[in-house]
């Protein structure tokens, strides 16, 4: 038996996960690895919901700040960041605590999951077509080519559907959009933390109305002023874009905070219903007492790395129905 040298802190958003990392971190002597696509950014601290400083409790953070918001940073450009940083805590002896909500981004960084290439002419020329042809034109080009991809991705999904069919075009074959098999590249252990939907309801609605109350606006509003409006991820960030309708004077505040509230309820029923299909993850409840010393004791009782695979999914999942 023995503690896994990577662990993974999962499930939706305001479930509580960075506050978990946190005490996991601390109890690990460990380093917390930011696996949230929008905490990138430097300056959205409000509406990601970033952890800040006195939170951290003196446990060091990766990932966080490193972007402006003009820039974008892709899933297979995120694994290479988060595999650096993991890879460095390991170097150094440091059990790294990766923390986020996005299924895809944690099973990019944990599982063995290898990008097509890219090719910056062929992009350019389908970003192109999309600004001039819109997302559903091209969405219909991709189901001719590739009904099941297509099937898989929403036709108002611009950038999906260009970065489908450039690997279409560049490889010959089909766009891979499905998951890969459940293969960790790293000796992993995953943690979930459970909230019933209408608690978690609850806790979303509280969270935005305390993000508009701590101002929102103005932090939108002075992103703006660094380019926010032109960046081609960062300004299509829950909250972010609803607010800037709201600036642009095309909704109320009131319009804006319910829209961002049902936005971000809906987000973390499809994260749940992501982190339901990866057995390998163990979910505690939230409410839980003990949580920190029930995920201690999981991450203690372990099988040796050899065996992490045959290690399914228990604990309180079932309890949901």
């Amino acid at each position: 038996m023995s503690r896994p040298r990577v662990v993974a802190v999962v499930g939706p958003t305001a479930a509580g996960k960075s506050d978990l990392a946190v005490a996991l971190g601390q109890r690990l002597g460990g380093e917390v690895v930011n696996a949230d696509a929008m905490q990138v950014y430097r300056g959205m601290d409000i509406g990601t919901a970033k952890i800040t400083v006195p939170e951290r409790r003196g446990v060091p953070h990766h990932l966080l700040d490193i972007l402006d918001v003009t820039q974008t940073a892709t899933v297979a450009e995120f694994q290479q960041l988060a595999r650096t940083a993991i890879d460095d805590c390991l170097r150094r002896g440091v059990v790294p605590v990766l923390v986020g909500g996005s299924a895809l981004y944690v099973r990019a960084i944990l599982d063995d999951f290898a990008f097509p290439g890219t090719d910056e002419r062929v992009r350019a020329r389908l970003e192109a077509e999309l600004a001039a042809v819109g997302s559903g034109a091209l969405h219909r080009r991709l189901a001719e080519v590739d009904p099941a991809a297509a099937r898989q991705i929403l036709p108002s999904n611009g950038r999906r559907i260009v970065r489908a069919l450039e690997v279409i075009e560049i490889t010959g074959g089909p766009y891979v959009a499905t998951l890969p098999e459940h293969h960790y590249v790293y000796d992993a252990v995953q943690v979930g933390i459970d909230v019933p939907r209408p608690v978690l309801d609850e806790r979303i609605a509280r969270r935005v109305a305390a993000m508009f109350a701590a101002g929102l606006a103005d932090e939108v509003r002075q992103l703006l002023g660094h380019g926010l409006r032109d960046g081609r991820t960062a300004n299509r960030a829950l909250g972010y874009s609803q607010v800037i309708a709201m600036l642009d004077g095309e909704i109320s505040e009131a319009e804006a905070r319910e829209r961002t509230t049902q936005a971000t309820r809906r987000f973390a029923r499809r994260q749940d219903s992501w982190f339901r299909k990866d057995p390998r993850i163990t979910w505690f409840g939230h409410d839980l007492p003990d949580l920190v010393e029930r995920c201690m004791a999981h991450l203690g009782n372990r099988p040796d790395a050899g065996d992490v695979e045959e290690l399914s999914g228990t604990g309180t999942a079932d309890a949901r129905g």
